[in-house]
């Protein structure tokens, strides 16, 4: 299996690196727009309870916790994906990951948050954000951030608000908060 990695740019475990296997759809975020989101959410995400729906790489993830996050669930269904982040979780010395080897809409239809922030990142022209962002309600706290990763801009969908945006080469990405009732 060829091994891939990836390097966590910025706090505690900032120039770390995680190793991915080669797997369908999987496509780290990049370096450029991991900086730009973590600007946006903040540098510190301290005790902040994080999902990674379609985790990868778990470089969103990691990221996120090597910026104090409290808790960070990984969701993928590929077991060689798994396996690959419970061995970056093992190297990495962390205990605040939790790897769940599932399908994400199984996984929100049997689990109950609350989660802060939500990195939503699937593999492209699949419909995956369509069938997702509806069911992450019941997942989030009343302050909650979804982050949204696409192959384009996202069209407007009912009680959600994109607060932040951007393009990068052929990544679009989004910041999502619910709208206000």
């Amino acid at each position: 299996m060829r091994r891939n990695h990836v390097r966590i740019i910025g706090g505690e475990l900032k120039r770390r690196h995680i190793e991915f296997p080669d797997a369908l759809g999987l496509r780290p975020t990049p370096d450029r727009v991991r900086e730009t989101l973590f600007n946006w959410l903040g540098q510190d995400l301290a005790g902040l309870r994080c999902l990674d729906l379609f985790a990868g790489s778990g470089v969103l993830g990691f990221e996120a916790l090597s910026r104090g996050a409290g808790r960070v669930v990984m969701v993928d269904s590929n077991p060689r994906v798994v396996g690959a982040l419970r061995a970056n979780v093992g190297r990495l010395g962390v205990t605040q990951v939790e790897v769940r080897p599932e399908d994400a809409v199984q996984f929100l239809a049997r689990e109950a948050g609350p989660f802060d922030v939500v990195f939503v990142d699937p593999p492209y022209g699949q419909g995956w954000v369509g069938r997702i962002v509806p069911l992450l309600p019941r997942q989030l706290s009343a302050d909650a951030w979804v982050y949204v990763e696409s192959e384009a801009p996202l069209v407007p969908m009912g009680g959600w608000e994109v607060r932040r945006q951007g393009r990068a080469g052929q990544v679009h990405f989004h910041l999502l908060k619910r709208a206000p009732c």
